[in-house]
């Protein structure tokens, strides 16, 4: 049974930084992308960043220039560093694990940046 566990959501004030994590426990075979994304009050939900097993990363707009994904292949786990958070980054925050023949997804960690 695969499972996604993310961590290091919480509340932050704006400028500031969070890091979350998805680790993967269980097999899945061939993994082609792990990404992030996230679902704000009243929106529908939105990629913010990927990166495939090849190394290339995928970026939304908003994020761009504040916001870094990497991925350690050896745990299976992707991180998405984030910085200068803004308000309107609040939001859950979803981990997505790609592969050839299913979508994998984490529970959601919520982010929330507030003074």
């Amino acid at each position: 049974q695969v499972e996604l566990v993310e961590s290091g959501g919480g509340l932050v004030q704006p400028g500031g930084s969070l890091r979350l994590s998805c680790a993967v426990s269980g097999s899945i075979f061939r993994i082609n992308a792990m990404g992030w994304y996230r679902q704000a009050p009243g929106k529908e939900r939105e990629l913010v960043a990927d990166i495939t097993s090849g190394g290339s990363t995928k970026y939304a707009e908003s994020v761009k220039g504040r916001f870094t994904i990497s991925r350690d292949n050896a745990k299976i786990t992707v991180y998405l560093q984030m910085n200068s958070l803004k308000p309107e980054d609040t939001a859950v925050y979803y981990c997505n694990v790609r592969s050839a023949s299913y979508d994998y997804w984490g529970q959601g960690t919520q982010v929330t940046v507030s003074s």
